[in-house]
């Protein structure tokens, strides 16, 4: 598995922290702006390991501003971030995916839930939604599909909405067989 970040450096204790417990795991890095970078990446690494199973798209910028102070090239610079990068990287995974390939995003409550201070942030979780929504019937014909994993909680440390628990409902929401498959599944803890 690969594991993208930002930069090989970001991802790298996670990556080790993996391959600690065993795992085959090598970090990388990616410029979400730029559609150019993320084809160039998500090529590679399907050229290197001959397939893509699962797209584990998790990517969204914060930005704590306001919808009287957020400026358009903000909102546009983070939609870029949390929504188009998506675009290019199953575009690019598309050639190297088998049917009963997956793609998984994983949303959140500020779909539905905004919180003022950052609108952005429910912006672009709306718009990946609806786009897994669009992904998931064009790709249904080659027998690979989409879902928008909505975890309408907020992360911590243990609970409903530690990091083990969220993994499971995301693994959960990959491994349903296409009958009855939706491309949208709430994750409620």
């Amino acid at each position: 598995m690969t594991l993208v970040g930002q930069s090989v450096e970001q991802m790298e204790p996670l990556a080790q922290a993996l391959r600690d417990e065993g795992f085959d795991a090598e970090p990388d890095g990616v410029e979400l702006t730029d559609a150019d970078d993320v084809t160039r990446l998500v090529t590679g690494l399907g050229e290197r390991h001959g397939r893509i199973d699962v797209l584990h798209f998790n990517a969204s910028a914060f930005r704590q501003v306001d919808a009287l102070h957020l400026t358009t090239a903000q909102l546009f610079e983070d939609l870029a971030v949390g929504v188009a990068s998506l675009l290019p990287a199953v575009q690019a995974a598309k050639p190297f995916m088998p049917a009963g390939a997956r793609v998984l995003v994983t949303g959140s409550q500020a779909a539905d839930t905004p919180w003022h201070e950052a609108p952005s942030l429910g912006m672009q979780k709306a718009a990946v939604r609806n786009l897994v929504s669009s992904l998931d019937a064009t790709l249904a014909t080659y027998g690979i599909r989409a879902v928008a994993v909505q975890v309408n909680g907020v992360l911590a440390q243990e609970g409903p909405f530690s990091p083990p628990q969220v993994a499971e409902a995301l693994y959960a929401a990959t491994v349903r067989p296409d009958e009855g498959w939706t491309a949208q599944v709430p994750y409620i803890g």
